[in-house]
């Protein structure tokens, strides 16, 4: 079994199948102190990265290369992580009627308000 390296960075996992996204919103995340997991294109592979390391944080993408992100999202629920879902299928509201403790932000989405959520999210977890 996995140990969960201690590390003073806090991880966030980023689930994102477009390229470009995915590298940006990674970016952003760096740019804030945090280390990133991934980016995934999908929730498959994403799956198996937090069996190894549960992650502090995680922004997912809704619609991967694999489907839906939700199996993916129930898992990080159930271990207590904070999620971000950037999504440019659903709505807000639509993922707070599952998620009620999820934060969600349409795509595109600013970094400003990216950032605000990430922050608020971390914050929330202390």
């Amino acid at each position: 079994m996995a140990t969960q390296l201690q590390t003073e960075q806090p991880v966030v996992l980023v689930v994102e199948d477009e390229f470009i996204i995915a590298l940006d919103l990674s970016e952003t995340v760096r740019d804030l102190g945090y280390r990133v997991e991934g980016p995934f294109a999908d929730k498959d592979h994403a799956m198996v990265a937090i069996a190894d390391c549960m992650p502090d944080l995680a922004i997912l993408d809704v619609m991967t290369s694999s489907g839906e992100v939700f199996p993916l999202a129930d898992a990080l629920t159930q271990a207590g992580v904070p999620i971000i879902f950037h999504s440019g299928h659903y709505t807000e509201q639509d993922i707070a009627e599952r998620y009620p403790n999820a934060a969600a932000a349409a795509k595109p989405c600013p970094p400003d308000k990216l950032i605000s959520l990430i922050e608020n999210a971390y914050s929330s977890m202390h």
